[in-house]
């Protein structure tokens, strides 16, 4: 039993020893092995590796693209000392393992620091550069892709490759915010004012064409209607004048009976001529047919 318990220790330490000799490497990620604080290695390859165990160690790094998202947005002010909020992202991914430990000491939030200054220090130069109005409405694709080159050239100093630098969203400062909409409503105040003012005159224009078309009827209608009168009255008239024709006395007979049931038409009606007047001609000679 003594001499078995030196043997099993024996073993378990060469086990432990052993295992420390091997190392796996994935392939979402770099290995790097480093003996006593030197690089001596870089295994990107997936796949199982050696490592001189207690003398030499592995540190693993991802290779996957990686997202530095601004936790707040970042306050701009554009070439016209107008103040943005900018919201932002960068991807990014290690391309250099051994100058990524050099430079950060394989520290992912310190590259990200780096890169995350280097990117505000850059939107801030080109937002200074634009207008408001390039801003807003500007030609983004462009502008992010000189940012996203500038911002590579300081990268590859820390072993980091830039993939993209994109903006989610550009809003007006408050200051700003409240300017802009009193802008968009005198805007459409004023749009408003014109279409309103335009109906008007349009409507104003429709009113007077329809006047003049009523005016234009009435007066065919008054033209057709005095003509229609007069040859009524034409026609009578040669009507009376044949009549008065053929018996004269009669017509005038006719006539003076008319004008006796017109004037005398009321009781209280009271007409002063002279008894030896005309008018009274067919009644004085009322009983002479007899």
């Amino acid at each position: 039993m003594n001499k078995i318990a030196p043997i099993l220790t024996a073993f378990l330490v060469a086990l432990f020893a052993f295992s420390q000799t091997l190392f796996s490497v994935d392939e979402r990620e770099f290995a790097m092995v480093r003996q006593l604080g030197e690089v001596v290695a870089i295994k990107d390859q997936p796949g199982l590796n050696f490592k001189i165990p207690f003398i030499q160690s592995v540190s693993k790094y991802s290779k996957q693209i990686l997202t530095l998202d601004s936790p707040e947005p970042e306050r701009f002010n554009t070439n016209g000392n107008q103040p943005v909020q900018v919201d932002s992202f960068v991807k990014w991914q290690i391309s250099d393992a051994r100058e990524f430990y050099r430079a950060v000491g394989g520290d992912e939030k310190q590259a990200e620091r780096r890169i995350g200054q280097t990117v505000t220090s850059l939107l801030r130069e080109e937002f200074g550069r634009r207008s408001l109005q390039e801003v807003i409405s500007g030609d983004r694709e462009k502008f992010m892709s000189e940012v996203r080159k500038s911002a590579e050239i300081d990268a590859k100093k820390i072993g980091v490759t830039i993939i993209d630098v994109r903006l989610k969203r550009v809003d007006f400062d408050d200051s700003v915010s409240t300017r802009v909409f009193d802008r968009m409503r005198s805007e459409r105040q004023r749009v408003a004012a014109e279409l309103r003012s335009t109906g008007a005159a349009e409507g104003e224009r429709i009113k007077a064409d329809a006047d003049k078309q009523a005016q234009v009827i009435l007066a065919e209608a008054y033209k057709k209607a005095q003509e229609m009168q007069g040859s009524g009255d034409a026609k009578a008239t040669a009507i009376y004048s044949a009549a008065y024709g053929q018996n004269a006395e009669f017509y005038s007979f006719y006539r003076s009976l008319e004008a006796y049931k017109g004037t005398f038409k009321n009781k209280s009606d009271v007409m002063v001529l002279d008894p030896s007047a005309d008018f009274f001609k067919f009644l004085k000679n009322s009983g002479k047919g007899k």
